[in-house]
């Protein structure tokens, strides 16, 4: 996917902006001469054709009148008001889809990161398949388990069941070869060798 490039706003619109918002600040009153365009431009350092712009921007929408000679006269609050709010809301909508853009990528990226997680874990079972006769076996952590919120070391697993927990996969990850301070969760699904009858042990010591 296309990296989606920044939205950036011209000088002129930004300049628009200001003034627009000084005037609801009540910085620049109606009737008020502010600026000639050329104040205008080195206000702000900006070309004379950038500072043209923007006057014209707030000309168009009745909020400024500007003759040669005369200068800029602030001509409606309420109009410089209606404009200010209307690139809030803008700005708002902007915002919206920034924060939904950046949780798909972050979304993306975790399934990626639980994706590779799952193909190293597929390697690594395939080989302990070739060293070993018995195929892991794998069990849903339920709400009824025994041992909810306690790590594998105090459940002593191994000396109970007498199986080797191999894996656990959560929400969003998978852990290989939890250590002793991994602990359980419902919705745990944990990826467990030993023999035939393991499956029945390991099931009957967590809910029974």
């Amino acid at each position: 996917m296309e990296k989606k490039l920044p939205v950036k706003q011209p000088k002129y619109q930004l300049i628009a902006e200001d003034i627009a918002g000084k005037i609801v600040e009540g910085k620049y009153e109606v009737g008020e001469k502010i600026y000639a365009r050329s104040s205008i431009a080195t206000t702000y350092a900006v070309s004379a054709e950038t500072a043209r712009r923007a006057i014209a921007v707030l000309q168009d929408l009745n909020i400024v009148e500007a003759t040669k000679g005369s200068g800029v006269i602030i001509q409606s609050y309420e109009r410089a008001a209606e404009f200010v709010h209307r690139l809030k809301d803008v700005k708002s909508v902007r915002i919206l889809q920034n924060e939904l853009e950046n949780s798909i990528e972050r979304q993306k990226s975790e399934l990626e990161n639980f994706q590779s997680s799952l193909f190293e874990f597929i390697n690594r079972t395939n080989r302990l398949q070739s060293i070993n006769p018995f195929i892991p076996f794998q069990l849903e952590v339920t709400n009824q388990c025994l041992f909810l919120n306690k790590n594998i070391g105090e459940l002593h697993f191994w000396q109970q069941t007498g199986a080797t927990i191999i894996a656990i996969k959560k929400e969003t990850e998978l852990v290989l070869s939890p250590g002793p301070y991994a602990i359980l969760q419902a919705g745990d699904i944990i990826y467990f060798i030993g023999n035939e009858q393991s499956y029945s042990v390991v099931q009957q010591f967590l809910n029974s």
